[in-house]
C-alpha cells in the first residue's frame, strides 16, 4: 500500500502571506512613554546623530536578550 501524495498549496496573494508572517512573529513591547527616541540637536560640526543613547542601549538589549543579528534587530525595532 502507498502512501497518498501530500497536498500542496500554492501561494496566489503574497501580500497577505507576508503580512500574516509579520503578525505571527510580532512581539509587544511597552516602552516608557518619557523615553525620548530621537536625538536632541547638538551644536556640533558633524553629522548629528539620529537616535539617543538610551534608543540605542534598548536597541542593543533586545539584540542581546534574543540573540538576534543587529539587522534584524534593526528591522524589529523600525
Amino acid at each position: 500500500m502507498s502512501k497518498p501524495e501530500p497536498t500542496r498549496y500554492r501561494t496566489m496573494n503574497w501580500k497577505s502571506y507576508n503580512d500574516a508572517l509579520k503578525r505571527r512573529g510580532s512581539l509587544l513591547i511597552w516602552l516608557d512613554k518619557d523615553m525620548v527616541w530621537r536625538a536632541p540637536k547638538s551644536g556640533c560640526n558633524g553629522r548629528p546623530p539620529v537616535f539617543s543613547d538610551a534608543a540605542i542601549q534598548f536597541c542593543l538589549m533586545v539584540k542581546v536578550l534574543f540573540g538576534l543579528p543587529l539587522r534584524q534587530t534593526t528591522g524589529m525595532v523600525a
